[in-house]
């Protein structure tokens, strides 16, 4: 009897310490993620772990995981094992529901047409939007009389595998009304917007002119003395914008004088919609610019611009800037964003 009870008192000794090195010991799950499908069993996916060389065998795990009360807590998705993890730290990320994120960029300043681009090449995002209309998918979203442009806020979403784009787009919309709200609830005095989706219009343009971060808030302060004033804008993005496919990557003088509703050298006031997605610091700058004279600016060439309070300031900085010190160009140079004509 006492050889049996020794014999019986050794196995559970051996059994509680293999089941423990078992338990602990560090794997190499791989590179390769491990997906739990809706309905999986724990004992299916032990065996597909077992199969697929992380476990030594699967009952053990089972048996760990059913003692601790966690065999029915898997959840679904898609995940990916750390080096050296063990077979416990396994069960607690799966029960956790600690699946693979993977990063889509939407980037400031970026149309709505570079936006759905973006998303139709991320991988393992479940496409639903592709043939739609912006306007079908901005039904999609529950905003069918809403124009896309502008609407969608530029950032790193991360999703998980199955995950569609138009969760992604739902995601960006509310971050972008968010932000909006948040910069025009603080927003400075007297500013020639009245509407936030008149701010949203201002912040793209600002935006798309900006070289230097530093000189987002000049810039939207040079627009904003121009709309007091009745001035036309005169910027080149909101051309360009209008020209769509036809714009070639070259600005000509035929393009400014063809008139669109987004050609403010042609149009008094703001366009009609926004021309690109801002960014936080294009909406802050847009409902807080800075207080200037200026009422003209110009690039150097660099990126930074030359502010000016007069014409003829601006017109001596075109000279120097754009046309090299050649004023007989002048007359064929086409008016930036501030010159009037």
């Amino acid at each position: 009897m006492k050889r049996l009870v020794h014999a019986i008192g050794a196995a559970l000794v051996l059994t509680a310490g293999y089941l423990g090195w078992y338990w602990f010991h560090a794997l190499e799950p791989g590179s390769e993620t491990f997906v739990v499908k809706p309905g999986m069993s724990l004992k299916a996916f032990a065996r597909e772990l077992n199969r697929r060389g992380v476990l030594h065998e699967s009952q053990s795990f089972v048996l760990l995981a059913n003692l601790l009360g966690k065999g029915r807590e898997l959840k679904t998705g898609e995940y990916l094992f750390d080096a050296g993890i063990s077979a416990r730290g396994i069960l607690a990320q799966v029960v956790a529901g600690r699946v693979v994120r993977y990063p889509v960029v939407l980037v400031e300043g970026w149309t709505f047409r570079q936006f759905l681009q973006a998303l139709a090449r991320a991988e393992k995002l479940t496409q639903t939007l592709a043939g739609q209309t912006p306007g079908q998918i901005m039904a999609a979203l529950g905003h069918p009389d809403e124009h896309p442009e502008g609407r969608f806020f530029p950032d790193t979403y991360h999703f998980t595998a199955g995950d569609t784009d138009r969760m992604v787009l739902a995601r960006a919309y509310q971050r972008m009304q968010d932000r909006l709200e948040q910069e025009w609830n603080a927003r400075a005095p007297d500013l020639p917007v009245p509407t936030p989706y008149e701010a949203l219009i201002l912040a793209s343009i600002v935006e798309k002119e900006t070289g230097k971060p530093e000189e987002r808030s000049l810039i939207a302060g040079v627009f904003v003395n121009r709309l007091h004033r009745g001035m036309r804008l005169q910027t080149d993005p909101t051309v360009i914008y209008g020209l769509g496919e036809r714009f070639d990557g070259n600005l000509r003088r035929r393009d400014l004088e063809r008139d669109t509703p987004y050609n403010t050298y042609k149009r008094t006031g703001l366009p009609p919609t926004p021309i690109a997605m801002p960014g936080a610091a294009a909406l802050r700058a847009a409902l807080h610019p800075a207080e200037t004279r200026a009422l003209y600016f110009v690039s150097r060439g660099d990126g930074s611009h030359v502010f000016s309070e007069t014409l003829s300031e601006h017109n001596a900085a075109v000279i120097k800037y754009q046309l090299h010190g050649r004023p007989r160009d002048f007359s064929s140079y086409p008016a930036r964003a501030g010159a009037e004509r």
